[in-house]
């Protein structure tokens, strides 16, 4: 911009709040109740002034606050009071110190082919929601220590299963043995949803042996 001479320059009359805190964007929104009560998502108030909620994923349910924060994600639950939400680094600062996951890891994790959504998991087992964009492809791969179930809830999904290829839809299923390689894409025009269950003795992300990847993933050594 600094060497073009193909600009112009308009003043603008918008208006100008700085949101450097949680107080200043508050004040800038547009929906609030009459006892200025912000909402967003599934949430039941009593006796609750100057708050703002946001329900993500859950029903929440706050009694008795004033000047509250409560912001509810697929990670996490924060309340806090609005003039204090700029000390959230302390808590970021605590999850590290005690080696909390939450720290590294997000439940929703994004991908360039799409995404996966660690919907539950335990000993032995984790079960993902896994969404492919039309014509994308994960990787060619392989695990050492887990199999994996995947059941097509949404589209069409076209497996590599060892020296099978397979075209599966909604309701239909396959499963991948421990050392297999395997692949997933969807050449379909419409969104690919399934359902992965994994079992196994490690079911860390980093338990992935990469074959070939349009992305570029693949270590070279």
């Amino acid at each position: 911009m600094e060497k073009t001479d193909a600009t112009a320059v308009v003043p603008p009359d918008a208006g100008w709040s700085d949101v450097g805190s949680w107080s200043p964007l508050w004040g800038t929104a547009k929906e609030k109740e009459a006892i200025n009560n912000v909402i967003i998502g599934d949430a039941i108030l009593v006796g609750v002034k100057n708050c703002d909620i946001n329900a993500e994923q859950r029903l929440i349910a706050v009694v008795g606050l004033y000047d509250v924060v409560v912001e509810e994600t697929k990670d996490e639950v924060l309340v806090a009071h609005k003039d204090k939400v700029q000390d959230i680094k302390n808590i970021v600062n605590k999850l590290k110190a005690n080696h909390r996951q939450e720290f590294v890891f997000h439940r929703e994790v994004f991908r360039p082919w799409g995404s996966y959504d660690s919907i539950d998991n335990g000993e032995r087992f984790q079960i993902k929601r896994i969404t492919v964009k039309p014509g994308e492809k994960l990787s060619v791969q392989m695990h050492h220590h887990r199999a994996e179930h995947w059941i097509v809830v949404a589209g069409t999904a076209k497996v590599t299963n060892g020296e099978d290829t397979l075209l599966l839809s909604e309701n239909q299923s396959t499963y991948i043995p421990i050392g297999v390689v395997h692949s997933l894409e969807n050449p379909m025009k419409i969104t690919l949803e399934l359902i992965e269950v994994q079992s196994g003795t490690y079911l860390g992300e980093d338990d992935i042996v990469r074959f070939s990847d349009r992305y570029g993933r693949v270590e070279v050594k």
